[in-house]
């Protein structure tokens, strides 16, 4: 066990910090869920574009605002006191090797990341849900920008993500796996037809491209912010 936590610890330090000011407040910015705000504007957006009933739009967004909400519920609540694991930030026998920027810590526990366990079972889930290849990179590329964000500030260890990021995934295919089974029966059209499936809907690649600019601007916004900082 000793082995594999300096093995982490190692790799930690590899992704951890910089000697920059600038990217310390972009790291700082983007570890923000409040500056992705405008990005989850545009996959609601995007939800209501691809579904064809008013029931059928408020299931996804409930299903996905579940999701997120049960796994940060279950990270935060139960797997963190559970297993207690000090911040890399703040682990008396780590700390001191490991880039801090004041403004980002936090007296919480590690494991595992709420971050990844969060951004991937949205992703996981709209991207089984709005299948288009493109959405799903850019998801995917969303989801791992975060979780370097976390180990740039020295708040996770590589373990605590990895952990977090397979959690995120099961939550999301297990909310997908729901979100099918309540389909059937809460979004029927007049007549008593049943609509298709979103996922048999792909989102369209203007609602991707939407989705790849939403999140250049947050960046675009972030590199701006950082460049004062």
């Amino acid at each position: 066990m000793g082995f594999l936590m300096e093995i982490d610890r190692q790799v930690l330090l590899l992704f951890n910090g910089s000697s920059s000011l600038f990217f310390d407040g972009l790291m700082v910015t983007l570890t923000s869920g409040y500056v992705w705000i405008p990005l989850y504007i545009v996959l609601f957006y995007v939800i209501m574009r691809d579904n064809e009933t008013i029931p059928q739009i408020m299931l996804v967004a409930a299903c996905a605002v579940a999701g997120v909400a049960l796994t940060a519920g279950i990270t935060n609540f139960i797997v963190k006191p559970l297993f207690e694991r000090p911040r890399p930030c703040n682990d008396p026998m780590f700390k001191y090797l490991v880039d801090v920027v004041i403004s980002a810590r936090n007296n919480d526990y590690s494991f595992f990341s709420a971050h990844a366990a969060n951004t991937s079972v949205i992703a996981t889930f709209l991207s089984l849900t709005l299948r288009r290849r493109a959405f799903t990179v850019a998801m995917a590329a969303w989801v791992l920008l975060n979780c370097y964000t976390r180990l740039y500030l020295g708040m996770h260890y590589p373990s605590d993500i990895l952990a977090g990021l397979c959690f995120g995934t099961l939550m999301g295919i297990a909310t997908y796996r729901i979100y099918l089974k309540l389909h059937d029966s809460t979004c029927a059209l007049p007549g008593g037809e049943q609509p298709k499936p979103a996922a048999t809907l792909p989102v369209t690649a203007r609602d991707t491209d939407l989705v790849i600019t939403s999140m250049v601007l947050i960046l675009a916004f972030a590199v701006m912010k950082a460049s004062v900082y």
